[in-house]
Parts: structure tokens; sequence; C-alpha cells
């Protein structure tokens, strides 16, 4: 048995023209906002100036998170295919389908999986988390951690609501999902992560981990019905490959 994997390659092929398209304007707005300094006798030039590099940060802020979702070869969907492949031949991986952008649905549970790119040393305790070793790296193109602990609980979170909303009959089970923070630079990144209150490691460390946890399995009808209620969310992709194979 393989895993399945489900992905919106639609929506993917679309985000990295956004990606690209915002990158692009941010850099022609900037240039124009510092070509402004040496125009003289405009009125209101500060202003305009101001805008420009104001209009020209966002736009550029907005390309960074985009391209580090959409253009990075491997994407963050990618290297969790590659993590899970083969440690969840039973499982159905759901990439840009769900409230959350990455879910694997098992027999025993559900994983809401949290990618993030960032490098440098990385180290969490509870729901902290710090992130050194950058330099002047800080500054340019890499977009900050944040807190994933708090993202994956948003996460988790969101599913949780569109479960209890698309299937009534579950309203009062207590559904097994659970979050998983998974790295997936390459390289570059130190991560010092055993105090998180959420499990958080690199990829490479994915499948000996989920090969340790023991869940009991969902009742049968319980993990049809999310199954089900995932895959109605996904329609339009099944339908899409059930046509291509025939």
């Amino acid at each position: 048995m393989a895993m399945v994997i489900i992905r919106d390659d639609q929506r993917v092929a679309r985000m990295r023209r956004l990606a690209q398209y915002t990158s692009l304007i941010g850099m022609g707005v900037l240039v124009v906002g510092l070509i402004l300094a040496f125009v003289p006798n405009i009125e209101n030039f500060f202003l305009y100036q101001l805008l420009a590099l104001l209009f020209g940060w966002m736009l550029s802020q907005v390309g960074i998170f985009l391209a580090h979702r959409y253009l990075r070869d491997p994407r963050p969907d990618e290297v969790l295919d590659e993590a899970l492949r083969k440690v969840a031949r039973n499982g159905r991986l759901y990439h840009y389908v769900l409230p959350a952008p990455h879910v694997l649905l098992l027999p025993d549970g559900i994983i809401v999986l949290v990618p993030k790119y960032q490098r440098g040393q990385i180290t969490v305790e509870g729901d902290k988390w710090r992130q050194g070793g950058l330099g002047l790296r800080r500054f340019f193109g890499q977009e900050a951690l944040g807190n994933p602990t708090r993202e994956a609980e948003d996460m988790v979170g969101a599913l949780v609501r569109f479960i209890k909303k698309e299937i009534p009959e579950l309203q009062e089970e207590t559904i097994p999902i659970a979050p998983l923070i998974v790295f997936t630079s390459k390289e570059g990144v130190q991560l010092n992560a055993e105090k998180s209150r959420i499990p958080a490691m690199h990829y490479m460390k994915v499948k000996g981990f989920l090969r340790k946890q023991q869940r009991e399995p969902m009742p049968a009808h319980v993990y049809n019905l999310i199954r089900d209620a995932f895959d109605r969310k996904a329609a339009h992709l099944l339908e899409y490959e059930h046509g291509a194979s025939e």
C-alpha cells in the first residue's frame, strides 16, 4: 500500500505566479522610490518617496512569504512527501485542500503538519521560540520564525471546527488530532526542541518519530466519516485524477 497524496497543483501554480509577480513589482516600486531621490523639483517629494518605499517594502515581504512556500526547490510540501512516504503507507496526505495546509490522515488519527524552512540556531522552551546565528540574513530574504507553537494550535483549531461543521455525527466525539512542527531545510539549521510543548523536529527525524507512536486505531466509522469529509473538500482534485487515469 502506498501513501495517497492529494495536492492542489492548480493552487500551487497560481501562487507561484503570484509570488513572482509580487516580488518583481515590489522591487520595481522600491527602485522608483530610490530614483525619486535624484529627481529635482518634485512637489511633495518626501511623501511620494516614503509611499513608494513603504509600498515596495510591503510587496517585497509578501513576495518573500509566498516564495518560501511556493518557489523553493524543493517546496515544503514536497519535503513532507519525502519524509512521510515510507512511514505512512496507509495514510492520506492533503496539501492545500483543508483549513490547515498540510494534513496527514491515518487510521489512528490526524496529524497537522507545520513546515518551517527557517535556518540558524533555533531553540524552544515550552512555547517560547528563539532564533539566532543569522547575522545579516536576519534582514535580507528570510521571513521571521514567529511562534510555530501558536501557529500549530491555530491550524488544529481550524481543522477541528471544519470537522465538527462537516460531520455533525462527530460533534460529541473526541477526535485524535495532533500537530507536528517540521523544519524542512536540508542544511543550515541547528534545532534544540527537546523542551517544546508541541513536537518539533527536522524532517529527517519524522520517520523515526512516527514509528515510535503507538495509538489505538479510530473506530472504522469515525475514520470513514473523516476521510469522506476530507475527500469531499478535495473532490475536484480527485475527479481530475480519476479522469486522467482513465
